[in-house]
């Protein structure tokens, strides 16, 4: 596992386990065969309710609290320096820690507004000022910010105090947002790519599926490295033992030439999966 270095100079590791979808009574089986596969950053949210499943999977790996980089997120729809103050200390009481390593506003707007005209900056500030309150006084080691458009990050800039860590994105092949990327590279904001294997559909997709035929990987194992490849934090989600432990085994290239195929691919059907908001164009 490789590290990427933060703007506030701590390092995070460049793979992630990620548990969206995964019920609180199953997560901590599964975090605790990521950790034991190699991962040491987990992922999670307020949103997915496995917060203290987590928690158990983290207490039963056995490490020690150092050797772990845990990430969580703040509920979409707490717009308000109050409520996003409560939740981060409800989040660590779920998850038993006494800090977390990063913690993101979740999305710009609440998920029933999601890309609407409603922008919430202002709202967005509050929220963020409760973040800038959580680090400084130790119970998150960065912050930063989730599903955020070029506009959403200057409206974030123009008068904080600590400037955005991180914004984890929609990011995989058949879609990637290189202007969000530039943005963040060029401000030094870390890109994390939520969802590198497309939640499934890069699976079916003939072109994806040939280059991972090229290169003898699986197409999750080609969809993960491409987004490493593009300097960003990968988070891939996977349930199973054999999942798990073969989308850490990435020790191949992709080489510039079809790094830059793969950035100009622009088909993806998420199929059954588009009425997640994320997914929608």
């Amino acid at each position: 596992m490789k590290e990427l270095t933060l703007n506030n100079g701590n390092k995070i590791p460049n793979l992630a386990y990620g548990t969206w979808l995964i019920k609180n009574k199953d997560v901590a089986k599964c975090v605790e065969l990521a950790l034991n596969a190699g991962y040491r950053h987990i992922d999670t949210a307020q949103a997915y309710g496995n917060e203290e499943g987590v928690g158990e999977g983290i207490r039963n790996s056995g490490l020690s609290r150092n050797e772990l980089y845990i990430t969580t997120k703040v509920q979409a729809e707490y717009k308000s320096y109050k409520k996003a103050k409560a939740s981060i200390d409800e989040s660590l009481k779920k998850l038993g820690l006494d800090y977390v390593d990063l913690i993101l506003i979740h999305c710009p707007q609440p998920w029933a507004f999601f890309r609407s005209k409603r922008r919430y900056f202002e709202q967005n500030k509050e929220v963020w000022k409760a973040l800038e309150d959580a680090y400084f006084e130790g119970k998150v080691k960065a912050i930063g910010v989730s599903n955020f458009l070029v506009d959403d990050l200057e409206n974030i800039l123009e008068d904080c105090r600590v400037k955005p860590m991180v914004n984890q994105v929609l990011c995989h092949i058949g879609n990637t947002p290189m202007d969000v990327i530039k943005f963040c590279q060029e401000h030094d904001i870390v890109i994390e790519s939520y969802s590198p294997i497309a939640h499934g559909a890069a699976l079916k997709n003939e072109t994806i599926i040939k280059m991972a035929e090229k290169y003898r990987v699986s197409v999750a194992q080609l969809c993960i490295k491409y987004t490493l490849q593009l300097d960003t934090v990968s988070i891939p989600k996977a349930s199973s033992k054999e999942h798990i432990e073969d989308n850490a085994k990435l020790d191949f290239e992709i080489s510039e030439e079809d790094m830059i195929k793969l950035i100009k691919l622009n088909e993806i059907d998420y199929g059954k999966d588009s009425f997640w908001p994320v997914f929608w164009n």
